[in-house]
């Protein structure tokens, strides 16, 4: 006879044997929301639009800093670039100030996952992330041999039993802006065919062979993600597997990587959860700092103090929690050309971009349009509409505030902080952004440590250059919190 207390003991050996769900994080490099799953036209996406349906595609998703260590360490410590220590690239020695700070492979692997990596992971020191399976640990530039990613991928989806985190780091959408590579994409787009994105509000002939390629870069990632997920599928393991897909940061085109402009801190993020709600589309502020906390939930791996963010499960199952009014965002550097510290804060409607180095002219304008664009940007300029023309010589020399309305001014090109009618939206998200950096400890929020890391930076100058042959320490992680 099937007893009550037969059925509770049931119930309970079904929980111990019930495993965790694997975990496969899929991040791309250097690319906004342009797919067309979020309503990009000129450019299709079918795998990542099919994940999509099969999960949830957050439409308002945030990076903590536009940079890619920086990005990269924030979401595998679940802190802000000001927090760990990795705030300018790994490859100009950046750092993080602790090699123990608690991270998703150090948290998973105690709590019995096996952990991968393939592809890059660009950040310092490596040796904080052990994880157990490595491969491709160059950044692949040049897009050779891409079939690698999968052929390693399943080689680890086949290796062990045991539940898996695995992070695959493609190198679409970085520039070079590969046309086609390996047969990938099998109709390329043409300068004729695209528009240049809303936020740059510029075009010309140049311009828009920049963007087509760069959509030619978005098209191959997805169909090297499908290449991918059929060998998850061959596996037998994509039904108990956590998918997550990620950019790390915006596009590397004008007011997108490197700023705090919605194009370099808005990126796409689509979850599929096993048995989860699927062909959602969810509104709420969220951060790809909300993985590590989800990722420490599903896999039932011990809790990290201090965390700024949350677990996306009550998201993911349709539930309606309540959730955080105001997103920040940062900006220190990205190599030694662009220092410019810069904090930032949005709510349902508005934007402010403090500017802690007010009055000065960020390098980091003309180190993009000189680098990347030559006479592209400037040739353009005065066929422009006039906001977009002051837009453009504010974020040259950038005043102490920005403050857009994002519902009548998503691309923000109307700096509203001296209009009187908006001084109680500006101190009320300056109280906000103030109280957010306190609570952070955020270092900068003493302007000597400011200006003494500037002080830093230039002192490996070279004539008209940095070198990085001249760093031989950074000394912020030892003076910040002092």
């Amino acid at each position: 006879m099937f007893t009550r207390l037969s059925f509770a003991f049931f119930l309970f050996a079904g929980c111990l044997s019930a495993k965790p769900p694997n975990i496969l994080l899929i991040v791309s490099e250097d690319n906004g929301p342009e797919m067309s799953c979020y309503g990009e036209p000129f450019v299709k996406t079918p795998v990542l639009d099919k994940l999509a349906t099969e999960g949830t595609r957050f439409d308002r998703a945030y990076v903590p800093q536009a940079g890619c260590s920086q990005s990269r360490a924030a979401y595998l410590t679940g802190l802000y670039p000001h927090q760990n220590g990795q705030i300018g690239l790994a490859t100009w020695k950046f750092r993080m100030y602790r090699a123990d700070t608690p991270n998703m492979v150090t948290s998973l692997k105690k709590a019995g996952y096996r952990t991968g990596i393939i592809g890059k992971l660009h950040v310092n020191p490596a040796s904080a992330f052990p994880f157990d399976f490595k491969a491709i640990p160059e950044a692949n530039f040049s897009r050779n041999k891409q079939a690698r990613y999968a052929e390693q991928a399943e080689r680890f989806f086949k290796a062990d039993k045991k539940p898996f985190f695995l992070s695959i780091n493609y190198p679409d959408a970085h520039r070079p802006f590969i046309k086609s590579k390996g047969g990938l994409p099998a109709k390329p787009l043409a300068a004729d065919q695209v528009k240049t994105m809303a936020y740059i509000g510029l075009e010309s002939d140049g311009l828009r062979q920049q963007v087509a390629d760069y959509y030619n870069c978005m098209a191959r990632l997805d169909a090297l993600i499908g290449q991918l997920l059929i060998k998850l599928k061959a596996s037998g393991k994509y039904d108990d597997t956590l998918i997550v897909y990620i950019g790390d940061h915006g596009a590397d085109l004008i007011r997108g990587k490197r700023t705090c402009y919605e194009g370099g801190v808005r990126v796409p993020f689509i979850v599929r959860l096993p048995k989860g709600r699927s062909s959602q589309v969810r509104r709420e502020l969220v951060s790809t700092l909300d993985l590590f906390p989800t990722f420490l939930e599903v896999s039932g791996a011990k809790a990290v103090a201090g965390l700024p963010g949350r677990s996306l499960l009550p998201l993911l199952r349709g539930g309606k929690p309540k959730w955080r009014q105001y997103m920040p965002t940062e900006f220190h550097l990205h190599s030694a050309h662009n220092y410019y510290p810069q904090r930032a804060i949005r709510n349902e409607r508005y934007k402010l971009i403090e500017n802690l180095q007010p009055g000065e002219v960020d390098p980091g304008y003309d180190f993009t349009v000189k680098r990347f664009f030559g006479q592209q940007v400037l040739a353009a300029l005065p066929k422009a509409q006039k906001k977009v023309q002051d837009a453009y010589a504010l974020m040259k020399r950038p005043p102490k505030y920005q403050l857009y309305d994002l519902q009548k001014d998503p691309y923000e090109f109307v700096n509203l902080a001296d209009d009187s009618d908006h001084h109680a939206i500006l101190n009320e998200l300056s109280a906000e952004l103030t109280r957010w950096r306190l609570a952070t400890r955020d270092p900068m929020i003493n302007p000597e440590n400011v200006t003494r890391l500037k002080k830093e930076i230039d002192g490996i100058r070279q004539g008209n250059d940095f070198s990085k042959s001249k760093i031989g320490e950074w000394k912020y992680p030892d003076y910040f919190f002092k």
